[in-house]
């Protein structure tokens, strides 16, 4: 979370905000969306790419918890191509419910970078550079002829605009969700739990760190000035909220969650 940061300093973020400090209980989020008669999913969570995560694969369930069926997609919108986000579309059975005539959403530059991926800006566990690509080469054989390919924006429903932000990954997307007067902006990656309080700190699976934090910033104050909602894959479920200016600074501000 802070490959840039002095120890000392994460140390102290992490206890600030009642964590251990050697481990970081990581959060995953993926969202639906219905747009007139389309039901978008954005993103699809963690596969079986690393056995003994709890969590992992249990999207469908999820899904169907939700009184939303599988068959029912008619849109998945990919941020990006990290395991952690397209892993869930690998686990047996998905595909086979899914409609043949799904569209996926992806952006150019994301199934580019992904043929020959650069790692040299990353930190990450030992193991995780090589699962990473071959949980993205595999997600783009097994679903090329579903792949529905844009450049910098696309509308993918009334009201549901996918666009290119980089940083993250080269081709990482944010989705702006529009209805009325009210907003909502899935972040997918662009923004974890410690870029409130350091939005210059860089995340160790960013693969651009310097131009994610760029990026970080102008989406915190783009929505702070709007304020529209805030939905990330990694903050905390429900993961609803709004950013605020806070000094130097952003302050996270989640709404009540009604359930």
């Amino acid at each position: 979370m802070a490959t840039n940061a002095d120890p000392a300093d994460l140390a102290n973020w992490l206890d600030y905000m009642f964590m251990p400090p050697d481990a970081f209980d990581w959060p995953l989020n993926v969202m639906v969306a219905r747009s007139g008669d389309q039901t978008i999913l954005i993103d699809a969570g963690l596969g079986g790419q690393f056995a003994g995560f709890p969590r992992a694969g249990q999207f469908p369930q999820r899904l169907e918890a939700a009184g939303i069926a599988l068959e029912s997609v008619t849109d998945i919108i990919i941020t990006h191509m990290h395991m952690d986000h397209v892993g869930g579309l690998l686990v047996p059975g998905v595909k086979e419910r899914l409609s043949p005539d799904v569209r996926i959403h992806v952006s150019a530059t994301e199934v580019e970078f992904w043929t020959s991926p650069d790692f040299s800006h990353t930190v990450m566990p030992k193991p995780v550079p090589a699962v990473l690509r071959s949980t993205a080469t595999s997600f783009y054989n097994e679903y090329r002829g579903q792949l529905r390919i844009f450049q910098d924006r696309h509308e993918v429903a009334p009201g549901v605009i996918v666009r290119l932000t980089g940083g993250h990954t080269p081709g990482h997307s944010v989705v702006d969700l529009v209805s009325g007067d009210e907003r909502l902006t899935f972040a997918g990656d662009a923004v974890f739990p410690v870029g409130f309080d350091h939005p210059e700190w860089h995340n160790g699976f960013e693969h651009d760190p310097v131009e994610s934090a760029r990026v970080r910033i102008a989406l915190f104050q783009e929505l702070a000035q709007n304020r529209g909602l805030l939905v990330a894959a990694h903050l905390p479920f429900p993961s609803v909220g709004r950013v605020a200016v806070d000094g130097e600074a952003f302050r996270w501000v989640p709404v009540i969650w009604d359930y």
